[in-house]
């Protein structure tokens, strides 16, 4: 097995676990992780795909994870400034389930 193959399938692995948690957390919290833990994955698979040629590593998908990481940083913030107003003005910390 490569080392493509194998990050590639790590890769996999997280976004699986990733998903799983979005889908069946309602914590506001454990759903910002679970959605950082998905750009993690994608970053991942990013780096572990970059190549040109047998020895040549493509830099471009690397500077746009460098670039992908300030804005999941950035959107990270957010949605935590988000869910504390939420918890604040509602003091629910998890999200309503759906009545229909």
């Amino acid at each position: 097995m490569t080392q493509a193959a194998l990050y590639s399938l790590v890769a996999g692995g997280l976004a699986g676990i990733a998903v799983y948690g979005l889908i069946t957390c309602t914590h506001l919290l454990r759903r910002i992780l679970a959605l950082n833990l998905l750009g993690s994955a994608v970053f991942l698979l990013l780096v572990a795909l970059a190549r040109r040629g047998p020895q040549a590593v493509d830099p471009l998908p690397h500077a746009m994870v460098l670039t992908g990481i300030v804005i999941a940083v950035s959107a990270t913030a957010f949605a935590l400034a988000l869910a504390r107003r939420y918890h604040g003005r509602t003091g629910a910390e998890r999200l309503p389930e759906d009545g229909a």
